[in-house]
């Protein structure tokens, strides 16, 4: 499927996505996780759109040190990914690179804390999951979030994302159960140059769109490690 873009925002790409993962027809139980905070508000449309549970991955970009846009890798959790060709070809030193990953770590663990309130990781065991994000560029914080979520021994997982780089799309078909991307314009330029309104999500959004979602039960006895 190759929907147009631009998006309107991304509720119209939430609504527009979940009609198509329904489609799929993907084996229960189902929970749908956001990588935050973009992907959140494209994450509860699709989770409406199924009548499954929405929670989030709180993935954290590293940033090239004095191109901090550029991404060298990701880290979701404890797992970090790198892109050792582009840490080594810029000369980023192991001394620059950790003082950067433990900055966003403990960025990442603040929203967790802020986001749960004190709720655990849902128990996602044998479940199929379907991480959302409002785009793919490059698709490295969608493989940290990949890595994460696998140590949990889901039944499967699902990448679905409105918008994405053709490239990006193809590389993870190979790490995960599905793909969907909805478009994959070229040249791809970048993901907000595919929605119309493209705001910055906050954090207090992404707690109303939580608590909007969580009228549903699902077992958090084993958390996410």
């Amino acid at each position: 499927m190759n929907t147009p873009a631009p998006f309107r925002n991304r509720v119209e790409a939430g609504r527009l996505l979940g009609a198509e993962v329904v489609e799929r027809n993907f084996p229960e139980p189902r929970i749908v996780l956001g990588l935050t905070r973009g992907g959140v508000p494209v994450a509860r449309g699709v989770a409406a759109a199924l009548g499954a549970p929405l929670d989030v991955v709180v993935v954290r970009k590293l940033g090239v040190p004095w191109q901090p846009e550029l991404a060298m890798g990701a880290i979701a959790g404890g797992v970090r990914t790198l892109d050792e060709h582009l840490i080594q070809e810029l000369g980023v030193t192991e001394i620059e690179l950790e003082r950067i990953a433990e900055r966003e770590a403990a960025e990442a663990l603040r929203r967790e804390m802020l986001f749960r309130q004190g709720r655990p990781a849902p128990d996602i065991e044998g479940h199929t999951v379907i991480l959302v994000d409002d785009g793919l560029a490059t698709g490295s914080s969608m493989v940290a979030a990949i890595r994460y979520v696998d140590n949990a021994r889901p039944a499967r997982v699902v990448v679905a994302v409105p918008v994405g780089s053709a490239q990006a799309c193809r590389q993870l078909k190979g790490l995960v159960s599905d793909v969907i991307c909805l478009a994959t314009p070229e040249p791809f330029y970048a993901v907000g140059a595919w929605y119309e309104d493209f705001n910055q999500v906050s954090d207090a959004e992404v707690q109303r769109l939580l608590e909007e979602n969580r009228v549903h039960e699902y077992p958090t006895e084993l958390a996410m490690s």
